[in-house]
């Protein structure tokens, strides 16, 4: 389906472009939202005979979104939620958890404004783009966590509680695994010398008993004559 834009739409176009959409998404979000009218030429002039107006609102809504964004950007949700030792979910947090634990603090957005590309679906801290217009966006911290104590841990570290115990584990390992390899290693190197000595005398043993050979033949010999 043909529509005109009556504002600028991410991966679509700017406002007044003519681009062409699933009817789907035309009918159930673009147009209803306001956001497009399909492009017929009646639309086409319409949009043409307000493109002033329009475009004057777009750049006053532009301007609140811009002072809103100081406030809002690098903002923390904290949401918490019950989860395994693996550090998964049971369930997940999606746009509108987000949207009103922001809410929550004061802040004037909704669930749409929420740009997710998949729920959340693990404990930690995460990264999520609002956009408070279509050329304004800012990023707030999405910090879910079991308990607001390992919330607050989590926000103090950048990661989840689980992994942060993880990674510790595995760092106090690190020296006893050192002194493991080096202990395997100085092992085989005292095998290897005992080898090469054992090597040794028996090579010292065949050679005696070879000269003690040839003596006796000598001897023999001797006695014959």
């Amino acid at each position: 389906m043909d529509i005109v834009l009556l504002e600028r739409v991410e991966a679509l176009g700017n406002m007044g472009d003519v681009v062409n959409v699933k009817p789907g998404y035309a009918r159930n979000f673009l147009i209803p939202h306001g956001k497009a009218l399909r492009a017929t030429k009646d639309n086409i002039a319409e949009f043409e005979a307000r493109r002033s107006e329009l475009e004057a609102r777009n750049a006053e809504m532009r301007d609140g979104a811009e002072k809103s964004a100081g406030d809002l950007d690098g903002a923390q949700a904290v949401l918490i939620r019950q989860a395994s030792d693996s550090l998964q979910l049971y369930g997940s947090v999606n746009a509108r958890d987000i949207a009103n634990a922001l809410a929550e603090q004061g802040f004037d957005i909704n669930k749409r404004q929420v740009v997710l590309d998949h729920p959340i679906k693990n404990l930690g801290i995460h990264e999520v783009r609002v956009a408070l217009h279509p050329e304004v966006s800012v990023t707030v911290i999405a910090n879910v966590a079991r308990s607001e104590d390992e919330a607050a841990v989590q926000a103090e570290t950048g990661r989840a509680v689980g992994a942060f115990d993880e990674e510790e584990a595995e760092e106090a390992a690190a020296p006893a695994i050192e002194d493991l390899v080096e202990a395997e290693v100085a092992e085989q190197v005292l095998e290897d010398v005992a080898e090469a000595a054992d090597e040794g005398e028996d090579d010292g043993s065949d050679a005696a008993a070879s000269d003690a050979g040839d003596e006796a033949a000598a001897e023999e010999e001797e006695s014959k004559d």
